[in-house]
């Protein structure tokens, strides 16, 4: 008889939580529409998105009465407005930015306070428009709980895929940077030296819930030695790198400034340089013959020589002298990859530059003489083919996530129409525009 009773009530109450959910209908009335980067626009266009889903794109504005089932659908006006796919930034640190005491920081900071700080620095990257990332290098912890959160719909950001820690030689680019071992202890790191570690490297960060590998092929600006951009990891090295990660299904993201150790990455398989500072004409060969991407990011070489310059006391010596020499060159390695036909996907290394600057980098990339849909083919289909997420954002088409934004201007007349969106859902929930943002590092304005 209890049973029974418990049955029963067990029931009604699954009736009535299932009677609670209601489908949350929207139908955007689009002025001017660029579904595809790689197509045409259409004028007076209609989105219809059912939750967090494109149900279908129909001609002309259309009503809700017109709509099976979304008679109660909100009608959102963007009729003045340049409309398009939400856009993708493949090369993010999203749970930090530029500090002058960052050494500090990286042996005092929490992990919970990284989230946090995350949490607020992916809404900043929202609210530009990105409503996807590519995070490649940080607190493995923080940043896969950040992922998480926002997949399970808990917090609201950008959608986020993570490599974890960034996988670095001993001293290399990502190092501790001279701290003492029980400070800064390897094998919480991402350090590795020889094939067997670097293949142990990997698969710990797999282990731990990497969506992608992100390893350091040559030294960096930012790091605290003057080690130079060179070559760091030895070819041998960065093929069981490369070997181990997809072979456990995860796409592999090389930093690499310096043209040897670039062009060592590339012959090792890899799926995209980021930065890609000195290559030149024989380099961007090799790009079109492995089929890699180049994920430029402008705005950090941008960042760093305007730091350099005006504030000389920021950096340390050592990264001061390397940010003087490498910010300036990168426009020309964008310029050569481009003309010669690599596959360019937009990605910027915010984190070096204020979180929520991202699209100026597509200002600077139409000045290295990258045309605009180029651009935005870069930020929508190529960045979402990089990060295999094309049967789930990079154009606006039914089945994919309603990542949209609009502008007042339009971006292939004016590129920098995106520095300033007016309109941002992010997979069917609109994101208010309206919040200042926390003040923390107001250096350097762009």
């Amino acid at each position: 008889m209890v049973r029974n009773i418990l049955f029963v009530v067990s029931m009604l109450l699954s009736t009535a939580l299932s009677a609670q959910v209601v489908d949350q209908w929207k139908i955007i009335h689009a002025g001017t529409l660029l579904s595809d980067a790689r197509e045409d626009v259409r004028s007076e266009q209609s989105i219809i998105v059912r939750n967090n889903e494109i149900i279908e794109v129909r001609d002309g504005y259309v009503l809700p009465s017109q709509v099976s089932g979304a008679a109660n659908a909100r009608v959102i006006d963007l009729r003045n407005k340049f409309v398009m796919s939400g856009l993708i930034d493949a090369h993010t640190h999203i749970l930090s930015q530029q500090e002058p005491n960052g050494r500090e920081i990286r042996v005092t900071r929490s992990s919970q306070l990284s989230t946090l700080m995350g949490l607020e620095f992916g809404m900043r990257t929202l609210r530009a428009g990105f409503t996807t990332i590519r995070n490649v290098g940080g607190d493995r912890n923080a940043i896969f709980a950040l992922r998480d959160a926002i997949n399970q719909g808990i917090v609201m950001g950008p959608r986020i895929r993570a490599a974890g820690q960034g996988i670095t030689p001993t001293g290399g680019h990502g190092d501790g940077g001279g701290f003492r071992d029980d400070i800064f202890p390897h094998p919480h790191s991402g350090v590795c030296d020889g094939v067997a570690e670097c293949r142990k490297a990997v698969r710990t960060q797999v282990k731990y819930g990497a969506d992608h590998i992100k390893y350091v092929a040559t030294g960096g600006v930012l790091s605290q030695t003057a080690t130079g951009t060179g070559q760091q990891f030895t070819d041998e090295e960065q093929v069981a790198l490369v070997q181990a990660a997809h072979a456990m299904g995860r796409k592999v993201a090389a930093h690499a400034h310096g043209k040897i150790g670039l062009e060592a990455a590339l012959r090792a398989g890899v799926d995209s340089i980021e930065h890609g500072s000195y290559l030149d004409e024989e380099t961007a060969e090799l790009f079109v013959q492995t089929g890699a991407y180049l994920v430029p990011t402008l705005i950090a070489g941008y960042t760093v020589e305007r730091i350099a310059t005006e504030r000389p006391d920021f950096f340390v010596p050592e990264v001061r002298q390397k940010a003087l020499e490498v910010g300036p060159v990168m426009r020309n390695a964008l310029r050569i990859a481009y003309e010669r036909g690599v596959k360019i996907a937009f990605g910027t290394d915010a984190g070096v530059n204020d979180h929520g600057t991202n699209a100026y980098e597509m200002v600077l990339m139409n000045e290295a003489g990258m045309a605009e849909r180029d651009i935005l083919i870069s930020a929508t289909v190529n960045a979402a083919d990089l990060m295999d997420l094309t049967d789930i954002t990079g154009t606006i088409e039914a089945g994919k996530n309603a990542d949209i934004i609009a502008t007042a201007g339009n971006p292939l007349e004016d590129i920098s129409a995106l520095m300033r969106p007016t309109f941002v859902m992010a997979r069917g929930n609109d994101v208010n525009l309206n919040v200042p943002p926390v003040d923390l590092f107001p250096w350097p304005e762009i």
